[in-house]
């Protein structure tokens, strides 16, 4: 895998790739949004509660199925709470442990639940 961040493009603001390279060849993982909801159905109280248990949803659904947290690619992320890109960065950063991937952060005016506040998504490669 290769990290992508030209200098013909504005540097990234935080710690994302502008892009990523990989072999065709290898296997692909599409996850589907996690929210900040545990196993047994409980929902964390709070965003950055949420945020991190989206995280840690997404790095279990990749361990599943015999990934890395190092092979994640790109991840979008859905905020139902305006202003709060700084906090996902720092969760974000301390999830992925400075793993750098592709990221689009989108504020959104809902998710499935009213009480969600962030959905992850994201897709993995292993060459």
């Amino acid at each position: 895998m290769k990290i992508v961040n030209p200098d013909t493009v504005i540097k990234p603001l935080s710690n994302y790739a502008q892009g990523v390279v990989h072999a065709a060849s290898a296997e692909r993982i599409v996850i589907s949004g996690q929210l900040g909801v545990h196993s047994d159905g409980t929902l964390e109280d709070g965003l950055e509660a949420q945020m991190e248990q989206s995280w840690r949803n997404v790095l279990a659904v990749l361990a599943a199925a015999g990934f890395e947290r190092e092979h994640l690619v790109k991840a979008i992320i859905y905020v139902t709470v305006p202003g709060q890109v700084l906090v996902y960065r720092r969760v974000r950063d301390k999830m992925l442990e400075g793993h750098l991937c592709a990221n689009t952060y989108l504020e959104i005016a809902g998710l499935a639940g009213p009480d969600n506040l962030v959905e992850i998504e994201a897709e993995a490669v292993k060459d």
